[in-house]
């Protein structure tokens, strides 16, 4: 069901490796950089593939955002009556551009093209399988298979002890790590949900996803845990950079930056006292001269 997904992950991946090994990029350090670089450029190609939907993704939850008043609008008008607020919702989405379904669709691309990156990499961990399937030649296989990132094999799990499970555990400490600044980070610009099924939803998010994943480290070839990693280092500068671009919206308004925020308060505050220190219409003149002296002629 999955071979075409195997098939476009292993182009890729054998594509990338050709480019790396014609540049004349080798081994250092103990690293095949060849095969290392193809499952990181596996990820930028995938990612970069996928951008534009991540943009429509962030269009659509701003447009669902803005359009949450006139939701609350039309479930009081229609309180009772289902059948009616779905057609009015649906009108409202169609007419503002909204699709509650954007959400979910670039997780659920990203997913099938994880899972045919989890089955190619498990195949290098040095036990007997077929070379040839999936596009590989036998000689590219062989090479894979004997490829290395700091010694250890991109094969290798925790369970292999020594040096692989310590770089399995310090890459993993470091793929969770990164998977919780991930979702802390979108959290942090859109702010806690007033509703509380869609708390909890972040509170999951936030804490459960990376505490599944201390059970992934103890399954994941190093090679994947690798892959996880650099996609959630992409995922933080595109999320940096869209949700800068398209900020959050709060009460169908943009959320302003702290440092935009506080220099406006301050702007604020400067034409407040001007106003109060500027003389009122009718008032008599007053000399800032205690005396009351009169200037000297002359």
């Amino acid at each position: 069901m999955l071979d075409p997904i195997y098939y476009a992950v292993s182009w890729v991946m054998l594509s990338w490796h050709w480019v790396w090994d014609e540049i004349g990029v080798g081994e250092w350090l103990s690293t095949n950089w060849d095969w290392v670089l193809s499952i990181v450029f596996l990820v930028l190609t995938v990612r970069g593939v996928l951008f534009p939907l991540f943009v429509k993704q962030i269009r659509s939850q701003r447009a669902m955002q803005a359009i949450q008043p006139k939701m609350k609008a039309l479930q009081e008008k229609h309180k009772g009556d289902r059948e009616t607020l779905q057609k009015e919702m649906m009108e409202l989405y169609r007419t503002e551009k909204a699709n509650p379904l954007m959400g979910c669709l670039p997780l659920l691309i990203q997913m099938p093209i994880f899972l045919g990156a989890f089955h190619i990499i498990r195949r290098l961990d040095g036990k007997p399988h077929d070379p040839t399937l999936y596009g590989w030649t036998t000689a590219q296989f062989e090479s894979a298979t004997q490829a290395k990132l700091f010694g250890v094999s991109i094969g290798a799990t925790l369970q292999a002890g020594g040096l692989a499970t310590a770089l399995c555990v310090i890459f993993g400490i470091i793929m969770i790590a990164t998977t919780y600044m991930t979702s802390r980070q979108m959290i942090l610009k859109t702010g806690w949900s007033e509703d509380p099924q869609q708390k909890m939803v972040q509170r999951l998010m936030l804490y459960g996803i990376p505490l599944t994943m201390i059970f992934s480290v103890s399954l994941f070839p190093l090679g994947l845990i690798l892959y996880w990693t650099t996609t959630n280092l992409f995922s933080l500068g595109q999320q940096f950079w869209v949700l800068k671009k398209y900020p959050p919206l709060v009460n169908g308004k943009p959320v302003e930056p702290k440092a935009k925020a506080k220099k406006d308060e301050d702007l604020d505050l400067i034409e407040a006292q001007r106003k109060a220190l500027a003389p009122k219409v009718g008032a008599k003149p007053t000399n800032p001269k205690k005396g009351g002296s009169k200037p000297k002629v002359g």
